[in-house]
């Protein structure tokens, strides 16, 4: 979680959930959750033409997740998993996966990530 107070922002987690999430998922889930929670930041300080200001705050934060996954250029199989996590642990003010894909894949292709592993990656997910 992302606490902004007089001016800061701290990132705020449970090692415990981190412990569960890198075990089940891996490392890209963890840089995922990261990459979501500093893209709240990030969207709120500086905003990028390519992320749709009418989407919900949440989602903005998804697409800059994903911009950080293309940046680690995971196999098919890590992106499934870390995708997956994404998935399973949404914040109460997440919308439903299938709207979140879209953002997702948009903040994935736009930081030089490949449009076709993101569906190989996503489909199994979509298919929920």
């Amino acid at each position: 979680m992302l606490v902004v107070a007089n001016g800061d922002a701290k990132i705020v987690y449970a090692p415990q959930f981190f412990t569960t999430v890198y075990d089940t998922y891996g490392e890209g889930a963890i840089v995922a959750l990261i990459a979501h929670e500093l893209g709240h930041a990030v969207d709120e300080t500086a905003p990028v033409e390519w992320i749709r200001r009418d989407w919900f705050p949440e989602v903005r934060a998804d697409a800059w997740a994903a911009c950080a996954l293309a940046k680690l250029n995971l196999g098919t199989r890590a992106l499934r998993e870390t995708l997956a996590a994404l998935a399973k642990y949404p914040s109460p003010a997440h919308p439903a996966w299938p709207q979140r894909v879209p953002a997702l894949k948009l903040g994935y292709t736009r930081c030089g990530g490949q449009g076709a592993a993101f569906d190989r990656a996503a489909s199994p997910l979509t298919r929920q």
